[in-house]
C-alpha cells in the first residue's frame, strides 16, 4: 500500500498537516485499538504489510516500549485528538529514533475505532542517552473540535449557577475527566495573599485528598509566575513541604517509589486580575501538555475567572443584604426596646404618682388623728381623766401607724438605692411567732377570724439564721395583709423544715425553714399577680383606697427575704379564692425531729 492510497484516511486533519505528511512521511500504517496492524507501508523497506499483524509481533517495525505506545493509541481514540511524538522503534535488525503522528480515523457517525500512524526516521546516535519510553509530544498547530465542544459545555454549566462551591467543583470534575489527569485542583486567590488553599479537587481513587491543603507562594516560583503573567505554566511539581504528597497514594507510603508529578497551572482571572489557580497533575505516567490542551485550559480559565467574579459579587451582595437585614432587625429591636422602656418609664412615673397620692393620704390620716385628739386634750374637751387617757392613747396609736408608714417608705428608698444592709444571726422562731400571735390577737376579734399556727414537732427549738427585726417585719406585713383582705374564715401559719444544705453569706447551713401564711380572703386574679412584688405597683388602686396602705408590703418583704438568703412566692387561684404567701429562711442549726 502506498502513501497516496491512504490520503483519504487522513482527511480529518488540518490541510497543512496533511500536506506535510504527504511530503515527509516515510512510514504509514493503520491500527485498531488493540494495536493490530490493519495496513502497513514503509518507504525505506519498500514493504507493504497485510492486515491482522499486531505491533508487538511485527518484525519489520515495532516500538521498543509497547505498553506506552498502546496507551497512547487508546488516548487518541478516546479524545479524538492527534498526538505527535518521538520514540525508539525496531526496524528489522536495527533500532532507530522515529517521529510519529497518531491520528484517529473518524467514521461517519463521529466515532473512531482505528488510527493512522505516519512518520519518518530521524538521524540519531544511539550512544547518546535517550529514554526507553515515549518522549513528550511535539507542538501541533491544530485544535480539536472536541476541545471546543468541551469548553462550551463546561462554560455553559458553570454559568448556570452563582454558587462558588458548585463552580469550583464542576470545573475540576469536568477537567479531570476530560483530560484524563490524575488530579485537578482549584485554589481561590486574593490580592496580597501569601498562600492559596485547595477548595475543590478531582482525583483518582488511589490518591490522597488535598482538600484544605495550603500552598505557599514564596516556596513555588511557578505559582508566582502564573499569577503574575496570567499565562499557563507547565512544570514539575516542586518538592516542598506539603507538596510532596501530591501524588501520594492511600497505600503504604513507605513502600511506594517516587512518582512523576507533571503539572500544568493556569490562573483564572477577571479584568486582568487573578482570582484563582487551576492545577492539573499527571502522576501515573510522563506527560507534557499539548498546545491544544494549553490553549483549551487558557480559554476555560478565562471563562471560570469570569464566573468566579460574578459568583463572588453575588455572594458579597447576598452577604451585604443579610448584614443590612441584620442591622435593620437590630434597629427595629432597639426601637421596640426603647418603646418598651419608654412605656415602662411612663408606667413607673404613673405608679409613683399614684403611690405618692396614696401615701400622702395614708400619712395625712394618722397625722390628722394625732392633731385632732391632741387638740381635744388641749382644749379641755375631755370630761374626765379616763377620757383624756383614751384621747392620748388614740393619738399615740396614730403616731405608731404614721411611724410604720414612714418606716416602709424609708425601707423602700434604701432598697431602691441599694443601701439596705442586713446582718444575720441566731433567731428563735418561737419568739417571732409569739410576737406575731400577740399582734394578731388584737386584730382578729374585730373581724371574728380564726388564727392558727402549725409547727413540726421537735425536741428542741427551731433556730434560724436571719435578722430578728427584719424577719419580724416580714411576718407582720404578711399577717397584716392576710387580716386586712379577709372578711370571713381565718389565717393559718404553717412551718416546715427542709433539710438540704445551703450556703448563705459564705456560711454552710443545714437547711431551710419554709413558712406559709394562708388566708381565705379576697384572693388575686391570675393576670394581676405579676404586679404584687413590683415597687410602687398596686394590684388595684381602688382596693388600696378601700383597705388603706401604701402597697409596699410585699415588695419590701421580698427584698428583705432575698437579702437574708431566702425567697418569697405568692399563690392564688383567683379572686374570692384566698391567697397563700410562702417564704424561706435559712436554718442556723438542724432541730431534732420527733418521729
Amino acid at each position: 500500500m502506498t502513501f497516496s492510497s491512504l490520503r483519504s484516511d487522513n482527511s480529518h486533519l488540518n490541510p497543512e498537516i496533511s500536506t506535510d505528511l504527504e511530503r515527509v512521511a516515510e512510514l504509514v500504517m493503520t491500527q485498531d485499538a488493540a494495536g493490530n496492524v490493519l495496513s502497513f507501508y514503509w518507504q525505506d523497506a519498500g514493504h507493504t504489510r497485510q492486515p491482522g499483524q499486531s505491533a508487538g509481533n511485527l518484525e519489520e517495525f515495532a516500538p521498543v516500549a509497547i505498553a506506552p505506545y498502546l496507551e497512547r493509541i487508546k488516548r487518541v481514540l478516546d479524545h479524538q485528538t492527534p498526538e505527535q511524538f518521538r520514540c525508539l522503534c525496531h526496524c528489522r535488525q536495527e533500532t532507530g529514533l522515529f517521529e510519529l503522528l497518531i491520528s484517529p480515523i473518524l467514521l461517519p457517525g463521529g466515532n473512531a475505532s482505528m488510527v493512522i500512524v505516519t512518520g519518518k526516521r530521524l538521524a540519531h546516535n544511539l550512544d547518546e542517552p535517550i529514554p526507553d519510553d515515549l518522549i513528550s509530544p511535539i507542538a501541533l498547530p491544530l485544535r480539536s473540535d472536541r476541545y471546543q465542544k468541551l469548553l462550551t459545555q463546561i462554560a455553559w454549566n458553570i454559568r448556570r449557577t452563582l454558587d462558588l462551591s458548585t463552580i469550583w467543583q464542576q470545573t475540576v470534575d469536568a477537567l479531570g475527566k476530560a483530560l484524563d489527569v490524575s488530579r485537578c485542583v482549584i485554589c481561590p486567590f486574593e490580592a496580597l495573599s501569601s498562600e492559596i488553599e485547595v477548595v475543590a479537587e478531582y482525583r483518582q481513587e488511589s490518591l490522597e485528598s488535598l482538600l484544605g491543603m495550603k500552598f505557599s507562594l514564596a516556596d513555588d516560583l511557578s505559582l508566582r509566575e502564573v499569577l503574575a503573567t496570567l499565562k499557563p505554566v507547565s512544570a514539575v511539581a516542586p518538592s516542598v513541604e506539603g507538596v510532596e504528597t501530591i501524588c501520594a497514594t492511600t497505600n503504604d507510603l513507605a513502600d511506594r517509589s517516587p512518582l512523576p508529578q507533571a503539572r500544568l497551572m493556569v490562573a483564572t482571572c477577571y479584568q486582568e486580575q487573578p482570582n484563582g489557580v487551576i492545577v492539573l497533575y499527571q502522576c501515573d505516567r510522563t506527560r507534557s501538555w499539548t498546545p491544544a490542551e494549553i490553549e483549551f485550559m487558557q480559554e476555560l480559565a478565562d471563562q471560570v475567572g469570569t464566573a468566579i467574579a460574578h459568583a463572588s459579587l453575588f455572594a458579597e451582595s447576598q452577604n451585604l443584604a443579610i448584614e443590612l437585614q441584620r442591622v435593620n432587625s437590630n434597629l427595629l429591636q432597639k426601637h421596640r426596646e426603647l418603646e418598651e422602656a419608654r412605656h415602662q418609664a411612663e408606667e413607673a412615673s404613673r405608679l409613683k404618682s399614684e403611690f405618692l397620692a396614696n401615701t400622702s393620704h395614708e400619712l395625712r390620716t394618722p397625722l390628722n388623728g394625732m392633731i385632732g385628739f391632741l387638740k381635744l386634750i388641749l382644749d379641755g374637751m375631755a370630761d374626765d381623766p379616763e377620757e383624756q387617757r383614751e384621747f392620748t392613747e388614740e393619738a399615740h396609736n396614730s403616731a405608731l401607724h404614721l411611724g410604720a408608714i414612714l418606716e416602709d417608705v424609708l425601707d423602700i428608698a434604701k432598697i431602691e438605692a441599694g443601701k439596705m444592709q442586713i446582718e444575720s444571726s441566731r433567731v428563735s422562731l418561737d419568739e417571732i411567732l409569739l410576737d406575731i400571735e400577740k399582734f394578731a390577737s388584737t386584730q382578729l376579734p374585730q373581724k371574728n377570724l380564726s388564727f392558727e399556727i402549725q409547727k413540726p414537732p421537735t425536741y428542741d427549738e427551731i433556730v434560724l439564721y436571719a435578722n430578728y427585726q427584719r424577719l419580724k417585719q416580714v411576718m407582720l406585713n404578711l399577717v397584716n395583709n392576710a387580716i386586712k383582705f379577709t372578711h370571713e374564715g381565718g389565717i393559718t401559719i404553717t412551718v416546715e423544715v427542709v433539710k438540704k444544705r445551703v450556703v448563705v453569706q459564705g456560711k454552710d447551713l443545714p437547711g431551710m425553714v419554709k413558712v406559709r401564711v394562708a388566708d381565705t380572703g379576697i384572693g388575686v386574679s391570675l393576670e394581676k399577680q405579676d404586679k404584687l412584688f413590683q415597687s410602687f405597683s398596686q394590684v388595684d388602686g381602688s382596693l388600696t383606697r378601700q383597705y388603706g396602705g401604701t402597697g409596699l408590703g410585699l415588695a419590701i418583704s421580698q427584698k428583705l427575704v432575698d437579702a437574708m438568703g431566702g425567697d418569697v412566692r405568692f399563690y392564688s387561684m383567683g379572686e374570692g379564692l384566698g391567697s397563700t404567701v410562702t417564704f424561706t429562711v435559712p436554718l442556723y442549726q438542724e432541730p431534732v425531729m420527733i418521729s
